[in-house]
């Protein structure tokens, strides 16, 4: 092979490396993960894996609830209800789905304009698009960036702004933070 054959094969071997780079940046999945967590190894989960409670007779088996699907078994565990119950609080409080009576008027206040049954619906479908949008531009994913900041900077409150709006529309602001230093 003589040194002219090697730089006429040499333009052909970049076009081929980036044709391949290019086909490689589009076969990403549908799915645009924001936030990238790295795990050390593919071992098993310890935290998996939480024994029951101890079976207990009941006092009365005419009394037991009829069992339903999906519905909690009085031996799996409840860390979170154990321990409000053991520092003398009421565990039932946090399994009610009902709005706390201390939380009653927030709860009307904030829906004093109507709410919207399908919020959620809504939120995660402009989510996606949000999502599809910024993988599109971020293809090769170079460097340890957060592309979860990146993809949301754009909406995030600036709080200094928003208090001045505030104040200047005659609302107190007695718990913003304090002015940002340069």
């Amino acid at each position: 092979m003589t040194t002219g054959d090697w730089r006429m094969t040499l333009p052909r071997k970049i076009i081929m490396i980036g044709l391949v780079l290019v086909l490689a940046a589009c076969s990403r999945d549908r799915d645009i993960t924001l936030t990238r967590f790295q795990t050390e190894g593919d071992g098993p989960d310890e935290f998996a894996i939480v024994p029951g409670k101890p079976l207990q007779e009941p006092e009365s088996y005419a009394e037991l609830p009829p069992p339903q699907p999906g519905a909690g078994n009085r031996t799996d565990q409840t860390p979170i209800e154990d321990g409000i119950a053991a520092l003398g609080g009421n565990p039932s409080v946090i399994t009610s789905t009902a709005i706390s009576p201390s939380d009653a008027g927030l709860v009307r206040h904030a829906g004093r304009h109507g709410t919207d049954p399908a919020i959620r619906q809504t939120l995660r479908a402009e989510d996606d698009e949000i999502r599809r949008r910024y993988g599109r531009r971020n293809l090769l994913r170079i460097g340890p960036r957060d592309d979860y900041t990146d993809a949301y900077k754009r909406q995030w409150l600036n709080e200094q702004a928003e208090r001045e709006r505030l104040r200047r529309a005659g609302i107190v602001t007695p718990s913003a933070p304090p002015p940002a230093s340069r």
